[in-house]
């Protein structure tokens, strides 16, 4: 009588979860509860007012009119806009360079001194100057997104590049390989965990550069509606609008991990 094991499980025993994703599975939204609940408990015990620190409950009905009034999506789409495409900029532009200044020692050595140098300029402080060089509409906010979001790309690209073996280029060198041929064949699939690691961070910093550029000046977009709520001291309204922000960096951080483990599929992403 044949009988059909599983590989690396008993005969006659149900293969378990990993103990991880059963602690996971428990306690993150368990975490939640206890944190939300604390959080109104606090409120109303000790009768903290809305405009100091409000209760989930205060925020939640905030963030609920916010979106059943259109004043959020339409101050979300302009934010959105400015993510993405400052995203993409950002994030094609640093793979770009970086690429350049990995394969080319002349292009590094000209150019990687003024980019370090650039990058250790806080971008906050020249945000103020786009916006008076572009102004106050689109274009700036996703200037200043792909500013934030250049280097992380470029950072991670050039080590993604030089990390490859010696000798995995001494054997391609063997087979009298192009240079093309070395850098699309072991270069670039040997840097990509580099590059998603770098776009993972760059999504984030997306959302933080459209923020501040809308917070130096912007006439829509979240960041906008932030301050408009804050001088109106209403306290619960800027929580919700955190909330949303949050919520997009959590989903773009999810997207690109979930390409991460379609491409480079040989190498598990960290969470």
């Amino acid at each position: 009588m044949a009988i059909n094991v599983r590989a690396g499980t008993a005969p006659g025993r149900k293969a378990p979860l990993p103990a991880m994703l059963q602690r996971e599975t428990v306690l993150v939204p368990l975490i939640f509860v206890l944190v939300v609940g604390a959080w109104q408990l606090l409120t109303w015990g000790f009768g903290i007012a809305d405009y100091i620190l409000p209760g989930p409950a205060a925020i939640f009905r905030a963030l609920l009119n916010g979106l059943l009034a259109g004043t959020l999506l339409y101050h979300l789409w302009q934010t959105l806009a400015e993510i993405l495409l400052g995203f993409l900029l950002g994030s094609s532009l640093g793979i770009l360079f970086g690429s350049l200044i990995a394969e080319f020692p002349l292009v590094r050595r000209c150019f990687y001194p003024y980019v370090v140098a650039f990058q250790s300029m806080p971008k906050i402080a020249i945000a103020p100057l786009l916006i008076m060089w572009l102004g106050y509409g689109i274009f700036s906010k996703v200037v200043i997104a792909a500013l934030v979001a250049f280097f992380p790309l470029l950072v991670n690209v050039i080590a993604g590049l030089d990390s490859i073996d010696q000798e995995k280029l001494d054997l391609m060198n063997a087979f009298d390989a192009s240079r093309w041929d070395t850098f699309t064949m072991v270069k670039v699939p040997h840097g990509l965990p580099y590059v998603f690691a770098g776009l993972d961070v760059a999504i984030v910093f997306s959302v933080l550069g459209a923020i501040v550029g809308e917070f130096v000046g912007s006439q829509r977009g979240l960041g906008n509606r932030l301050l408009e709520l804050s001088f109106a001291m209403d306290i619960a309204g800027v929580f919700a609008i955190l909330i949303i922000l949050s919520l997009l960096g959590v989903g773009f951080h999810l997207l690109v991990v979930a390409i991460w483990k379609r491409v480079v599929f040989w190498m598990e992403p960290q969470p």
